[in-house]
């Protein structure tokens, strides 16, 4: 038995028209708490992470954050990446900055808790930035990487209100509990302090 293809009638035409027409002001609103995605510092290019390597929150309204903490990734900047976005892996920082021209990423949003201090406390206070390079590399830091993760640590602290000093500016191995030792003997923190006040 043959059948016919059903065919659109005028007024099913005409109703599917009126309906692409309706302003979007009377469509439903994104979820209250939903996040935007995109990065928080507009210089980022959006990375996300996997979402089972962070917890979803409402920073500050949940936890202030008061401290930045520095990391070098012991690994590449494309390796790091692919880590945060690996669900098994339980790890996230919400930037991560590349060294041969310090291009930033951000893989969590700075409203939640990314893992990447080993310690709950900290790592619901804190912004992550991992680094690309190892720690007892030196030629990793170049003068770019310096430069832009000072610019966003600069921009992250006027946001939230973290004074740019060396108590509110760490080092992963100033973390309470932890065996890393980034970013590591080679850091400047004296530069990279100071070029955090310039910008």
């Amino acid at each position: 038995m043959d059948h016919a293809s059903p065919r659109l009638s005028r007024r099913r035409i005409l109703q599917g028209t009126a309906l692409a027409a309706v302003p979007y002001a009377v469509l439903p609103a994104a979820r209250a708490g939903a996040h935007t995605p995109g990065p928080d510092y507009p210089l980022a290019e959006w990375r996300p992470a996997s979402a089972g390597n962070y917890t979803v929150a409402d920073r500050p309204a949940t936890h202030p954050v008061d401290q930045v903490i520095i990391h070098v990734t012991q690994t590449s900047y494309r390796k790091t990446l692919l880590v945060f976005q690996n669900p098994g892996k339980k790890v996230s920082a919400h930037y991560v900055v590349r060294s041969a021209d310090g291009h930033v990423s951000q893989c969590v949003r700075e409203a939640d808790i990314a893992w990447h201090a080993g310690d709950w406390d900290h790592n619901t206070r804190s912004v992550g930035i991992e680094h690309e390079g190892w720690v007892d590399s030196p030629g990793y830091f170049t003068d770019v990487l310096y430069e832009k993760s000072a610019r966003l640590t600069a921009a992250i602290c006027a946001r939230h209100g973290i004074p740019k000093d060396r108590a509110h500016i760490i080092g992963h191995y100033e973390v309470p509990g932890t065996d890393h030792t980034d970013p590591g003997p080679h850091w400047d923190w004296t530069r990279y302090i100071r070029l955090v006040n310039l910008v």
